[in-house]
């Protein structure tokens, strides 16, 4: 296993390397065969022919799409709101428009916040919204497998997590348990705000983990780089006002 990060995402002989699936991305979607993906990648004769999906969209459109859900979120005027409403069409297949890097905070919730429906988010969670293995992995299945045109890593304010980075990082000292490997993911985006001598730490360094963890993104080979060249991806970063409710892209 990786020590560390930057090697794990960028590919340089880790555990996050992932074959290489040799057929196509939107049949193997429109078949329904992500099932068949778990339990074997039994794939369909058909797939190869199969039909646009319902997140067959660009880039641009699905950030347009979340970014008007926020909208809507801000204004009280949310569409979401019949949770059972395609219930069963959800069993059968899922199709999301975005992957987002999500941070673990109870008062982050990416649905609510963008107002998109059940199956339209794919959501990675982790104190501090960092890339690891694990969660570069269900990335990477998301795009690959599902489809998904867009990744934002999603930043939040007052984030604990970056704050007690910045208290490990000021004071030099050690936190308990498996504490200590999220702070050294969190790091290198302290170390970086710090060098532009900021009025609030804690801000600048919760906006540079958010950009850090795009550029990983970026690189991280062998598949979600290789989207990304060709532009049927797109990795942005937003930060989360819990206050206000308002996701500002960075």
């Amino acid at each position: 296993m990786c020590t560390d990060q930057s090697q794990d995402l960028t590919g340089t002989g880790c555990s996050c390397h992932r074959p290489s699936f040799g057929f196509s991305r939107r049949g193997f979607l429109k078949a329904g065969a992500a099932a068949g993906f778990l339990g074997g990648l039994a794939l369909p004769a058909f797939a190869q022919d199969a039909m646009p999906t319902p997140n067959s969209i660009s880039p641009d459109e699905a950030l347009k799409r979340l970014m008007a859900g926020n909208a809507r979120y801000i204004a009280n005027t949310s569409r979401n709101k019949d949770f059972s409403a395609n219930r069963a069409a959800r069993a059968a297949a899922q199709y999301p428009i975005a992957g987002l890097v999500s941070c673990a905070d109870s008062r982050v919730a990416p649905e609510i916040a963008f107002d998109q429906g059940l199956g339209d988010l794919f959501v990675v969670r982790v104190a501090g919204n960092f890339v690891h293995t694990d969660g570069l992995a269900s990335l990477e299945y998301g795009v690959k497998v599902l489809g998904m045109p867009l990744i934002m890593v999603l930043g939040h304010s007052s984030c604990g997590a970056v704050a007690a980075t910045i208290k490990v990082v000021k004071e030099n000292i050690t936190l308990p348990g498996h504490l200590p490997e999220l702070v050294d993911a969190i790091r290198p985006a302290v170390e970086i705000a710090q060098k532009s001598n900021p009025k609030n730490l804690l801000d600048a360094a919760i906006a540079e983990n958010v950009r850090y963890n795009v550029e990983l993104l970026k690189k991280a080979t062998p598949i979600i780089s290789d989207f990304v060249a060709k532009g049927e991806v797109k990795v942005v970063g937003g930060v989360y006002n819990i206050a206000t409710g308002t996701v500002t892209l960075l």
